[in-house]
């Protein structure tokens, strides 16, 4: 991987921006940047409709609506959730593709949701009003749980609207987003996978590209097309060199406002773990799908989820490797930590921060690896463990529920725990056996909680006995045993479930003492850091991503990478000489249509463009809108500069990689004959 070497820290919020920074929260644009850069302040209303344009979908990713009928748009890899499990052994939607011709024939996903944000209150005071001064970290936590609980409870009840407090800086602020939900979603065009993702492991995050990344969906309600008052008019023209653009999206996570302690926990422990574990799944689903065609398929959505994390993860680990980036991210704290020091007021206040985050990290590193193992990667599991857990947590106030059990948001739960979605029990056996063997090797084979869960069995022959033996792939057990309460969950012989209540009590233990000895005093901690920043910069600032809805702003622009000059743009023609050269060979196989219409299509398309927009994960999917708020094009990666994005911005040569709208629109003129499709995105 290339030597990533960037500049001063400019994320760090007690310092001034650089370059086209920022992932900012729509209530709190950056007016100033933007007309001292652009000259260009978006009003309130050019705000408002993109912010109720843009969609989260629940599978992990962005969207926008682009008719008043509800067609939605996001990345195929995002659509792909949906795609693998509505596909069968006789009808492949990711291989082969879909077009649904008429609304009759648009497919519906097993439990796909989008939310849509509404508003945003500032509930800071009240958050943080719960939580005094004598409180110890625990008490502190299940105070702050408790009150976000009690103010989302309360908004659903007199809107309607999901109802999410968001954590902000860290700890520094606390928001209400409200959302339309939208649990009704089709299925209305993706084109093959080979064209999706063409390229495949390799290409991915790379440039040049020529990926036709999109899916479209449609929204439903009361069984007809939602009706949809906000939705981004199509561009012609598309994205164009040299232009201001935005993008709208639901930045993941980020963590620029990390302490060089938290980042060298990062790269020193942290990173390295999770990629050991990533290339062991990746390994463990490379066979599974290489013994044959059905198998490839069963495997495929979430082999390429940890082809591209692996990928990821190597990114930033090798940011945080380069002793330039930790020493230009070491040069900026000890500026703030100076400026602290310099005030009496501000030590008293601030100065205790970083060591408390020191702390954290001492009680957490001993828990890493176990708590990274419990999950036991297993659909089967996951849904037992959510039964048992329900059942438990419904007994209590919401208040006092682990939070994804609490009241406003236990319809999502329900949703997603009682769809019907194909479960592959082959599959499932090979994925537990490895689980249950890492576990053993990270906990110790002579472990009580381990001699307990496996008697006499290998973990082996307990992951075929527990997956032949459990109904937990049956929606409709499921729904017997959630409509049962805790009554039937504690009543039940089932097997998986008997694990799930095996080893409920400790994955609970070590979650307990993560949020109250880690997460929390991280989060007073970073809460006064980012106090901090705000007194000693002043100005325009924004908060690391929690995907929750986010405005990015930057130039569509090439770059010069080891002396060549990048072209801020693909054409069509390119992906016809890549698969050429290939012999047109996984991964660089078109498919047959595009070989077909290969003399019809303009060579000339702009097919993907890159851009500065600040991205991370979370933004796959995003609209890229002008200054006039159309729909120029759709982000589905960056490059491997834009990889350490996760901790330090630098637009250099980092650049947010995206589907061009005429790159669309030619494909689905030419090569799909989609005309129904086009009508609706350009009347």
């Amino acid at each position: 991987m290339r030597k990533l070497t960037l500049l001063l820290l400019a994320a760090l919020i007690a310092f001034p921006l650089l370059a086209d920074e920022g992932m900012w929260l729509f209530n709190r644009p950056p007016r100033q940047a933007l007309r001292q850069k652009y000259n260009f302040e978006p009003t309130q209303a050019w705000l408002d409709h993109l912010q109720k344009s843009s969609i989260r979908f629940n599978s992990g990713g962005s969207g926008s609506f682009l008719s008043k009928d509800g067609l939605a748009l996001t990345n195929h890899h995002v659509g792909l959730d949906c795609l693998q499990k509505i596909s069968t052994e006789k009808k492949d939607y990711i291989r082969d593709g879909y077009y649904a011709k008429t609304r009759a024939d648009e497919v519906k996903c097993v439990d796909l949701e989008l939310n849509v944000l509404m508003s945003i209150e500032d509930v800071t005071a009240r958050v943080n009003g719960a939580v005094t001064p004598e409180m110890s970290a625990a008490d502190a936590q299940r105070a702050r749980r408790s009150v976000m609980a009690a103010i989302e409870q309360e908004s659903t009840k007199s809107t309607g609207l999901r109802s999410d407090v968001v954590t902000l800086y860290q700890g520094g602020e606390y928001h209400l987003y409200r959302y339309k939900k939208y649990t009704d979603v089709r299925l209305v065009f993706a084109p093959e996978v080979s064209i999706a993702s063409f390229g495949g492991d390799p290409d991915n995050f790379e440039y040049p590209r020529y990926d036709l990344d999109v899916a479209f969906f449609r929204a439903y309600e009361n069984d007809k097309p939602a009706k949809i008052d906000n939705y981004l008019k199509w561009s012609a023209e598309g994205a164009k060199d040299g232009e201001l653009v935005f993008v709208s999206g639901h930045p993941g996570g980020t963590h620029r406002l990390n302490t060089v302690t938290h980042l060298e926990f990062f790269r020193d422990l942290a990173f390295s773990y999770t990629l050991e574990l990533l290339r062991r799944r990746e390994v463990l689903y490379s066979n599974y799908a290489e013994r044959s065609a059905e198998n490839a398929r069963r495997a495929n959505e979430e082999l390429r989820g940890w082809e591209n994390s692996r990928k990821a993860y190597g990114g930033m680990e090798a940011g945080l490797q380069d002793p330039q980036i930790v020493a230009a991210k070491r040069a900026a704290e000890q500026k703030l930590r100076d400026a602290i020091a310099n005030d009496p007021k501000m030590a008293a206040a601030y100065a205790d921060a970083w060591p408390a985050v020191e702390k954290a990290l001492d009680v957490y590193r001993p828990i890493l690896r176990e708590r990274s193992v419990t999950n036991f990667n297993s659909t089967l599991f996951a849904d037992a463990r959510d039964i048992v857990r329900l059942a438990d947590e419904l007994q209590k106030p919401s208040g006092e529920r682990l939070r994804e059990f609490r009241d406003s948001n236990l319809e999502s739960v329900k949703q997603a725990l009682l769809a019907d979605a194909p479960v592959y029990a082959d599959l499932e056996t090979v994925k537990l056996s490895d689980a249950l063997a890492h576990w053993v090797e990270v906990v110790g084979a002579d472990n009580p909680l381990v001699r307990q869960v496996l008697g006499n069995q290998s973990p082996q022959s307990l992951a075929a006995e527990l997956v032949r033996g459990t109904k937990i792939g049956d929606a409709k057990f499921r729904q017997q045993l959630v409509e049962g309460g805790k009554a039937a969950v504690d009543a039940s012989n089932d097997p998986m479930i008997r694990f799930a209540r095996q080893v409920d009590p400790r994955t609970r233990e070590i979650r307990t003492l993560y949020e109250q000895q880690v997460d929390e005093p991280l989060r007073q901690a970073y809460a006064k850091i980012a106090k901090a920043g705000f007194a000693v910069s002043g100005g325009e600032t924004y908060p690391d991503a929690t995907f929750t809805l986010r405005l990015s702003y930057g130039a569509v622009k090439g770059y010069e990478e080891n002396g060549k000059q990048i072209p801020w743009a693909t054409v069509y023609s390119g992906a016809f000489a890549r698969a050429a050269e290939h012999g047109n060979k996984t991964p660089f196989d078109l498919p047959k249509s595009w070989l077909a219409k290969k003399p019809v299509v303009d060579m000339k398309t702009p097919f993907n463009f890159v851009s500065t927009v600040d991205i991370i994960g979370g933004n796959s999917g995003s609209p890229v809108v002008n200054r006039a708020g159309e729909f120029v094009g759709i982000v589905f990666d960056g490059n491997l500069q834009s990889l350490s994005w996760d901790y330090q911005f630098d637009d250099r040569q980092g650049r947010g990689v995206s589907v061009h709208a005429r790159g669309i629109m030619e494909a689905l003129k030419k090569v799909y004959a989609a005309t129904p499709l086009v009508n609706e995105l350009t009347k």
